[in-house]
């Protein structure tokens, strides 16, 4: 699918790409390329930390990802996993495996769902695989808020939102807010 990466927006909910499964990323090019940079540009717009190419209107597993270091919420890149990013990461064709740990709440929310936020039960350890923007395959581990990160962003590209994973009590809080994207899409 070729697009004009200058012409990528945040897809807000219910957008139909937000529900669908993407597909894999046949081969890393200039286009894949452009599409991650402007990606990136987006997120950091946003002030998040993730994004899926669904919230951009694109059926691509791929995500970016930059989980800042923090030392007053222990977030760090040099931690064993790590739990921060020294600069935006791109997941091509992301797997995850291994999760490791009690899952734990935490209270998520989405650039596609705006000021919506609801509980959220996750493993606090994982491990991703996913073919960088050279093409080339890597593995990382990793914990806390990094783990919960890639753990969100590889939902959307299986057309699962944080809607779909909210504690019972959490969707009642969001109830009129979702109904307002709802309305404010036809």
């Amino acid at each position: 699918m070729a697009v004009d990466p200058s012409s990528l927006a945040i897809v807000l909910y219910p957008a139909d790409v937000l529900r669908r499964r993407a597909e894999k990323v046949p081969a890393v090019t200039d286009h894949v390329r452009q599409v991650a940079i402007t990606m990136i540009s987006l997120m950091q717009e946003a002030e998040g930390i993730g994004l899926a190419a669904p919230q951009v209107g694109l059926p691509w597993r791929m995500f970016v990802a930059h989980v800042p270091e923090s030392p007053e919420d222990e977030r760090s890149v040099g931690s064993d996993p790590p739990t921060a990013t020294p600069a935006p990461v791109v997941y091509i064709n992301p797997v995850l495996s291994l999760p490791e740990g009690i899952v734990e709440p935490y209270d998520e929310g989405c650039l596609s769902l705006p000021n919506i936020s609801g509980e959220v039960l996750r493993p606090p350890r994982i491990t991703i695989s996913a073919t960088d923007l050279e093409g080339r395959p890597f593995t990382s581990r990793g914990a806390g808020l990094l783990a919960r990160c890639w753990q969100h962003e590889i939902d959307h590209l299986d057309g699962v939102l944080i809607l779909d994973r909210m504690s019972q009590l959490s969707r009642l809080r969001a109830r009129r807010a979702i109904r307002e994207l709802e309305r404010s899409a036809t």
